[in-house]
């Protein structure tokens, strides 16, 4: 199973979503787990994980860890060329890193080009900025390019962003 999570905040609460898949080329979720959080940390310049990453956590308790093959986070796993890590390589430490973890982001960092990836798709000209940690940046890369839909954002990542932003039936924490 393969899992596309994001985040949506409003007010002071937050909307966690998991999208669950097999295979990379899947049109559909198999299965879509979400929670809204009653209680968000602030947002922090430079430490954006401290408000995402317990959001992330907190839905992925609702999955079978042990069947996942890749969590892919809206964002960074590696910021830049030192190798400073961003959300998804926080979540990657979380988890004691024995799942890979892919960021897909739709803007770069000036002083990110040793571990990036730009990811052209359909016909667009502007690149998905791929990282990961627990994979090969290629492989990372060839499963992002793979992912079903005709546009630059693969389906499934943007269904995950929609349902992020639905209003909430999901479970209060």
């Amino acid at each position: 199973m393969i899992l596309a999570t994001d985040i949506y905040y409003y007010d002071d609460k937050a909307k966690a979503v998991a999208l669950a898949f097999k295979h990379w080329t899947d049109e559909v979720a198999k299965q879509v787990f979400t929670c809204q959080l009653n209680t968000v940390a602030e947002y922090v310049p430079g430490e954006f994980y401290k408000r995402e990453l317990p959001c992330i956590l907190e839905v992925l308790k609702q999955t079978e860890l042990s069947r996942v093959e890749a969590i892919i986070v809206d964002g960074y796993v590696i910021l830049d060329n030192q190798g400073k890590i961003g959300l998804g390589g926080h979540l990657f430490q979380a988890l004691n890193g024995t799942i890979p973890v892919i960021g897909v982001a739709k803007t770069n960092f000036a002083d990110n080009t040793r571990h990036v990836a730009r990811v052209l798709r359909g016909e667009s000209q502007r690149p998905l900025f791929v990282t990961a940690m627990g994979m090969g940046l290629s492989d990372a890369a060839g499963h992002i390019q793979s992912m079903a839909g005709q546009f630059r954002l693969p389906t499934l990542l943007k269904e995950v962003d929609k349902i992020s932003k639905e209003k909430s039936t999901s479970p209060v924490v």
